[in-house]
């Protein structure tokens, strides 16, 4: 991403993940889901996730989830993926998940997140939280929780910066990535 300016400050940003954790607690009674097992997805979604858990007290550690490896577009849309080891602290077979992102556009990072968990276990149900979701999206995947819904120009994106302060920035995609993404 380039030429970025502050979209969302600290403040508001925090803000969105406050309501988020209220949104969460309220879904998660509807659904009786008494235990869920938190899991972020490197590295922004794990950042929303540190603070979610800890706004739901959740008794067992968060998750990571490093999905570098499972994406269908790295090579085409020239990322150069840093991989971080993924760490789930416990077995997730049968267990309710809540998956953290922090912008949601294309859904091809939650199709591979999903990938990786399925590699690791059958979980009984996923939900999916994110911070930012876009217009854009290439799979049929949808959030349960959303801090924000953006409304982007052709081009432009949003990155989480972070992690202390969580800021939401926009610019513009680089040239190469725009005419992978067929923009």
């Amino acid at each position: 991403m380039s030429v970025t300016d502050i979209w969302k400050t600290a403040s508001e940003v925090e803000a969105h993940i406050e309501r988020m954790g209220d949104d969460l607690v309220n879904l998660l009674k509807a659904r009786r889901i008494s235990n869920p097992l938190m899991i972020g997805i490197h590295t922004g979604g794990v950042w929303v996730a540190e603070r979610m858990h800890t706004k739901l007290a959740l008794s067992d550690p968060l998750g990571k989830l490093d999905i570098s490896f499972y994406r269908d577009d790295f090579t085409r849309i020239g990322m150069h993926p840093q991989v971080r080891p993924s760490h789930l602290p416990v077995p997730i077979d049968d267990r309710d998940i809540v998956l953290v992102d922090d912008v949601l556009q294309t859904g091809r990072t939650i199709r591979a997140a999903l990938n990786v968990l399925f590699d690791y276990g059958r979980p009984a149900s996923v939900l999916l939280a994110a911070l930012a979701e876009r217009d854009g999206r290439e799979l049929p995947i949808e959030p349960n929780i959303v801090g924000l819904h953006a409304r982007l120009e052709s081009g432009e994106q949003i990155k989480l910066t972070g992690p202390d302060p969580l800021r939401l920035c926009l610019g513009q995609m680089p040239p190469e990535r725009q005419k992978a993404s067929g923009l």
